[in-house]
């Protein structure tokens, strides 16, 4: 009887989530997929797409519910119901690969805002870190801070001093990759016996590769610098990008 209850726990959890999924496709077509923001089924469009961006949904939870300042990205968190709010955060979920989004998880929540206590340079910058603008050479294509941005690089743990120590900036973590007779630069994310998965930095944004074990080889160093996917950026620019960063990461 323990087993039947249970099964049928699962099955109604299941299909709440279907029904949820669905009714945030139907909140996503008629309130974001509109030709000046994003496309149908998360595909760009005015708007960047959402789908196969390897977001996890409390990335996607705060960016629907907080907007992204600077941008046309506004907050739905009084445009939407908190059904609806649920609804389409689940559904992009799906659109990133997560087949069974957790209902609700952290809608409604409150959460101060991240500029709060900012300087106005620190403001200017946080808006420029992921300004939809820029398209991918924003600095939030690779990088994750405050809830925005993709975490393709590892967190940041040493904001530079000045825009000129940012652009001669070390890269010890990115390799070359040598795979059937190219190379390119890397960064690793696992060497397992099943699989070798690494980004590859050739083009923006950096693309996430899986292959057999063995068939990459990876050796120390690479030719490739951060300076050069910064260019989007003007050097009064970067400075408040440093401001926001020394505000919000603490060592």
């Amino acid at each position: 009887m323990k087993w039947l209850v249970l099964a049928l726990s699962v099955s109604c959890s299941a299909q709440n989530v279907a029904d949820l999924v669905k009714q945030g496709e139907a909140v996503f077509v008629s309130s974001c997929a509109t030709g000046y923001c994003h496309g149908v089924k998360g595909l760009a469009s005015g708007a960047p797409r959402l789908v196969g961006r390897g977001f996890d949904q409390t990335y996607i939870t705060g960016v629907v519910t907080r907007g992204v300042p600077g941008t046309g990205m506004a907050s739905f968190a009084t445009k939407l119901s908190r059904p609806d709010l649920s609804a389409v955060v689940a559904y992009v979920a799906t659109l990133n690969g997560i087949a069974s989004p957790n209902i609700g998880a952290g809608v409604g929540q409150t959460t101060p805002s991240p500029e709060a206590a900012l300087t106005d340079d620190a403001v200017l910058g946080a808006r420029l870190f992921s300004e939809a603008l820029r398209g991918f050479g924003r600095c939030s294509t690779c990088h994750e801070v405050g809830g925005f941005g993709i975490p393709v690089a590892a967190p940041i743990a040493h904001v530079p001093a000045s825009v000129a120590e940012l652009k001669s900036l070390a890269t010890p973590d990115v390799k070359t990759g040598a795979m059937g007779g190219e190379s390119m630069p890397v960064l690793v994310l696992n060497q397992g016996r099943q699989s070798t998965a690494f980004y590859d930095l050739t083009s923006s944004p950096p693309v996430q590769q899986n292959a057999e074990p063995g068939s990459v080889k990876f050796t120390d160093g690479s030719s490739w610098r951060h300076a050069s996917v910064i260019g989007a950026y003007t050097d009064d620019e970067l400075a408040a990008i440093l401001a926001y960063l020394r505000a919000v990461i603490k060592p």
